[in-house]
């Protein structure tokens, strides 16, 4: 667990990356929620629901180091413009940002910021959607190929059978993570905290297919943006009329 919470947020020591850190993601994600969960409660028993909700993204911001805002500003500037793969990767290794990846920032940061400020405070909704888009990110890094020669960053993580050999990587974390997620949204959200968590699939699916399409695969910017993106959407499912 040490490792994945290293790579992943702010908190604790440095520590490499090996396979079985992925196996932590849905720990980790779910820890950071509870975080940002419980200052985003907190918050707007002090403040009006707009400041509450900005005080959330941006703790979630502040832990996670902006990591995954980061690689979803990288992803859009790659993915986004008709240009070919390799110019797309070169894009993606670039760490200014451009238009597509300045726009894209400011509509999730604003969506997000305007779905926490449209429903009073659930702790636990965020706890499960960060929960499942970490569990995503761990299943799309074993089991998208890299879209790098070399792996890239995720190529510590990856995998290609269980301890058994007989089950593909990300099925275990998978099954834990998102039925996980998906019991504390139910527990959060009732009946829409189905909804909640499938959005968040469909999302990730559809930040993943595009890469896909794209690059040929996935990139440790890629899994942060599909994060971003699912839990984005998730939030937006929640607070729908």
């Amino acid at each position: 667990m040490r490792r994945a919470l290293s790579f992943l947020t702010v908190l604790g020591r440095a520590a490499e990356p090996n396979a079985r850190t992925l196996s932590w993601f849905p720990l980790v994600g779910a820890a950071v929620g509870a975080i940002v969960g419980v200052a985003w409660w907190a918050a707007g028993r002090v403040w009006p629901a707009a400041v509450a909700a900005v005080i959330a993204v941006a703790v979630d911001a502040g832990v996670t180091g902006c990591l995954h805002l980061d690689g979803l500003a990288d992803s859009a500037d790659g993915l986004l413009p008709p240009v070919d793969r390799a110019r797309r990767l070169e894009i993606m290794a670039d760490p200014r940002i451009g238009a597509f990846g300045a726009v894209a920032l400011v509509v999730v940061l604003f969506a997000r910021t305007t779905a926490f400020a449209a429903t009073p405070a659930k702790p636990l909704a965020v706890v499960a959607l960060w929960c499942g888009s970490r569990t995503l990110m761990a299943v799309g890094a074993r089991a998208l190929p890299s879209a790098h020669e070399d792996g890239g960053t995720a190529a510590a993580f990856r995998g290609t059978a269980d301890v058994h050999g007989r089950v593909p990587p990300w099925v275990p974390v998978a099954l834990y993570g998102l039925s996980a997620a998906l019991v504390v949204a139910v527990l959060a959200a009732g009946s829409r905290g189905v909804a909640i968590v499938a959005a968040e699939v469909a999302a990730m699916a559809a930040v993943l297919a595009l890469a896909f399409r794209r690059i040929g695969g996935s990139t440790g910017d890629v899994l942060g943006a599909g994060g971003v993106v699912a839990e984005t959407v998730g939030l937006l499912v929640l607070v729908a009329k």
